[in-house]
């Protein structure tokens, strides 16, 4: 029997046994809940940090989400930013191409240009090559029309003679010289030049020696070369000795003649190869000249008869000299009367400025009259003027 407060309870009864029984669960329930209240104390105070920790981490979630947010919106304006860029690159290519184009095609345009111009100079340069070309066939049949020309003695004269006549007309007066003159003693001069005394009317004779200048120039070796230059002396000898005793004829003409050859390079053989022949002409007294230097002796001439016929003239000079100054002293009275006029013009317009400035003043001060003070009636009242100044 075992007894419980003021109760006893007897084990034999079943009774009691299911009472002691659910007694005893009763017990061992609240032993249990006892136990669990101290786990679950225990557990809570073991829970504690890693609620903590659990809450630690919520709010590192929700950084890391609000982080995320702030990731997507940098990306999203990364991505808007990249966007506009690229829009704006492809603009900015566009453009450049659209240039680049236009830059392509002026340049086509202007090499187009620019090649149609080179192709119209070449035409033209073409032209003017065929040109030229039919010009130096021409030439080339002139050349063997002069060539036919030399060839003859008579005809190379000819040629000479008018080659002296151009160069005579061109330099002098057409009254100062005569073509083909025929002297006293029945030769013929190829020009004649009146000069004055002294020196006298001189001559001029054409000579050309063609044959031995060619024989030189055709020379292969040093005895023809030899043998042309003595043909070449014999030529120049003949030629001075015949213009010598022809064209210088005493009270007639000059005491020298002048002998034309109407090539430069004659003319320069002789003087660099054949000096002998120059100082031969010299000493005979006939100068040998070719077409530019007869043309500087011919302006001489013309000068030395520019000033004969000043000297002529002389009287008649003096004599216009003298109306001149008469026309000058006139017209030095004439400007001295017209100064005259000048300096009384200037005295009237003076006057007329003074009685300008006093008919202006004299309007001025009626204008500065006030008419609108009237005098009472019945009494005079008499303005005075002022006086003339």
């Amino acid at each position: 029997m075992i007894t419980i407060g003021d109760t006893a309870v007897s084990l034999e009864d079943p009774v009691g046994t299911a009472i002691l029984i659910a007694v005893g669960g009763l017990v061992v329930i609240v032993i249990l809940l006892i136990m669990a209240v101290r786990a679950a104390a225990r557990s809570a105070r073991m829970t504690e940090p890693l609620v903590r920790q659990m809450g630690d981490l919520g709010q590192r979630v929700q950084g890391l989400s609000e982080g995320q947010q702030q990731l997507a919106g940098g990306l999203n304006h990364v991505s808007e930013a990249q966007a506009s860029a690229q829009s704006h690159m492809l603009q900015l290519m566009e453009k450049r191409l659209t240039q680049v184009t236009e830059n392509m095609t002026e340049n086509l345009q202007g090499s187009a240009r620019r090649t149609a111009q080179s192709l119209g100079e070449l035409q033209q340069r073409l032209q003017a090559i065929d040109k030229a070309q039919d010009n130096i066939t021409k030439l080339s049949g002139d050349v063997l029309s002069l060539q036919d020309i030399l060839s003859n003695k008579q005809t190379r004269g000819a040629f000479g003679e008018i080659q002296l006549t151009d160069i005579v007309t061109k330099a002098l007066p057409s009254d100062s010289y005569s073509l083909q003159h025929t002297l006293s003693n029945g030769k013929r001069a190829d020009c004649l030049v009146h000069l004055p005394n002294p020196p006298g009317p001189i001559c001029i004779d054409s000579k050309f020696p063609l044959e031995a200048y060619e024989a030189m120039r055709k020379a292969g070796s040093d005895r023809e070369l030899s043998e042309a230059a003595r043909f070449l002396r014999t030529s120049v000898k003949k030629h001075i000795k015949d213009i010598a005793e022809k064209y210088i004829l005493d009270g007639e003409t000059a005491d020298g003649a002048l002998m034309f050859l109407p090539s430069e390079a004659v003319y320069a053989e002789l003087h660099a190869n054949f000096p002998e022949l120059v100082r031969e002409g010299f000493a005979a007294r006939v100068w040998i000249v070719s077409p530019t230097t007869c043309m500087a002796t011919l302006n001489t001439m013309r000068a030395i008869l520019k000033d004969a016929r000043m000297r002529e003239q002389a009287g008649a000079i003096r004599r216009e000299l003298g109306l001149l100054f008469a026309d000058v002293d006139r017209l030095g009275n004439r400007v001295e009367n017209l100064d005259r006029h000048f300096h009384q013009a200037a005295k009237d317009i003076s006057d007329i400025k003074i009685s300008a400035d006093k008919a202006g003043r004299r309007a001025k001060r009626l204008d500065n009259f006030d008419f609108e003070e009237l005098t009472p009636e019945g009494e005079a009242r008499i303005v005075p003027l002022p006086k003339d100044r």
